[in-house]
């Protein structure tokens, strides 16, 4: 793999070398690793005529079988090229090569997860012949694609996200464009050209990266987009959303701040790896992080040194290096604001256990602080950084109303080997999910994964994004024959 490789437009219709371009650069030693070619206005107006053509021919359509075999010829290239593509997304995203393999994994298990619901969804039909009004009728109900999709992509799972974007798009038989992330867009032009080596017309799934934030904004507000899959910043998708085409359908995925409750039956020696897991994987930057955790006061304190101890023994560098457990954040200005944010937090009271400063090549040391104040930004908005924080509390409802006082909600989770204790909190929790005596960010790629409030609209996952980029159409068939 070329430590400077080149990627132009691919857009039909567009002569690549025209636009501008940008660097895509190594978050961990800002190595140069390729340049990509940016998309203008007329670039992205051309990308979704084509689109929308695509959608318009219905005699054009890709067949289920054709899709199918797509996605299965997709598979074998995956996995064939697996390790370097696990290399790719470490190098340009800096989450370490270990959980890389780990995403790319995943990424390859999504696909086949996108052809087993292909293979087994079904639309019900409506019942007839109940009524005089229905007599001599029945339905058929079967999917169509709901139109040209547009999916933009965060950063952090470089891999994994455009396989749940897109390979539910193709899936679905829907022509699809993807923006993924301007810091990490090299793994997605290289999952892109599976796709098309498998088989797919380049025109029915295009990448690009826009030259601005209107030119982005331009993409996804179109009248010709079906549906926006939106997965970033609370910001930017909620401004979208307000901007949409009418008709235009979304799913978007933002962030939390996610919530543990750990009571005073919990096993803190079981619970402590997975908490540290949780709070330092890609260095924070996972919109499930564990964040908050409200531990009881019988054991907060203990239970925040083990987290410290655990956090200094992670090794924290280079994320190709094989033994590399936390990478560097996303970039050099986010070091900055990471370590505002504990600085804050430390002044306003909170203790430092461990971490609270930066180390070389833009890493950030994982950081545990105990007891925050309430108002400290570190309590009340996504650090996306290798921070947690340890709340002790008394009462039950006291950790309730703490972990539920955020406009945020997406995962949490409880710590307890009391059943009744358990479920307590499991109910009571803000959140789409809850996990117990595990962390915040446990994930399978065919669960349901939905952000509630601020957190997001829709719902993820395979299946989930399938079932919204199709339309179930309805046919009444009217015979006297029919009894």
């Amino acid at each position: 793999m070329s430590s400077r490789e080149h990627f132009p437009l691919q857009i039909p219709g567009i002569t690549p070398g025209k636009g501008q371009q940008v660097e895509v650069v190594s978050p961990f030693d800002q190595q140069l690793l390729a340049t990509v070619e940016t998309a203008d206005s007329t670039a992205v107006d051309t990308a979704l005529n084509t689109a929308y053509a695509l959608y318009r021919d219905r005699q054009g359509w890709l067949p289920v079988p054709q899709r199918l075999a797509i996605l299965e010829k997709a598979l074998s290239l995956m996995s064939d090229q697996a390790d370097a593509l696990a290399r790719g997304a470490a190098a340009e995203g800096g989450k370490p090569l270990i959980d890389s393999q780990v995403e790319m994994a995943r990424c390859i298990d999504s696909i086949r997860h996108c052809m087993d619901t292909l293979r087994h969804q079904t639309s019900e039909p409506v019942p007839m012949g109940v009524n005089a009004a229905s007599r001599h009728r029945l339905t058929i109900v079967h999917k169509e694609p709901i139109g040209v999709v547009v999916a933009i992509s965060a950063f952090n799972h470089p891999l994994n996200l455009i396989a749940h974007q897109a390979g539910p798009a193709i899936a679905a038989g829907c022509p699809v464009i993807i923006k993924p992330a301007e810091n990490t867009p090299l793994s997605c032009f290289r999952l892109v050209e599976i796709f098309h080596q498998a088989g797919l017309p380049k025109a029915w799934c295009q990448v690009l990266v826009t030259e601005n934030h209107q030119v982005a904004e331009q993409l996804a507000t179109d009248s010709r987009v079906a549906f926006l899959s939106f997965i970033g910043s609370a910001k930017v998708g909620w401004y979208l959303r307000s901007k949409l085409a009418p008709g235009t359908r979304c799913a978007l995925e933002h962030g939390g701040v996610a919530p543990v409750i750990v009571d005073q039956h919990a096993d803190i020696e079981a619970a402590v790896p997975g908490l540290a897991k949780g709070s330092f994987y890609h260095a924070g930057q996972v919109c499930v992080s564990v964040q908050r955790i409200f531990a009881h006061q019988s054991l907060a304190r203990t239970l925040a040194e083990k987290l410290a101890v655990a956090g200094k023994r992670m090794i924290v560098g280079d994320p190709l290096a094989a033994d590399t457990e936390v990478g560097p954040l996303i970039r050099p200005d986010e070091v900055k604001r990471v370590h505002a944010w504990v600085e804050e937090a430390i002044a306003a009271g909170a203790e430092l256990l461990s971490g609270g400063h930066s180390l070389d090549n833009h890493c950030y040391a994982p950081t545990v602080l105990f007891n925050p104040t309430a108002s400290a930004k570190v309590s009340q908005m996504e650090i996306f950084g290798p921070v947690v924080c340890v709340y002790p509390f008394s009462e039950p409802d006291e950790a309730l109303q703490a972990a539920n006082s955020l406009p945020f909600a997406f995962q949490a989770a409880v710590y307890s080997q009391n059943i009744d204790a358990a479920m307590y909190y499991a109910e009571r929790l803000d959140a789409s999910a809850v996990m117990l005596n595990e962390h915040t960010a446990f994930r399978v790629d065919w669960m349901p994964f939905a952000g509630l409030k601020h957190s997001g609209h829709g719902v993820g996952g395979i299946a989930h994004s399938m079932r919204d980029m199709q339309v179930d159409k309805m046919i009444v068939l009217t015979s006297k024959s029919i009894l």
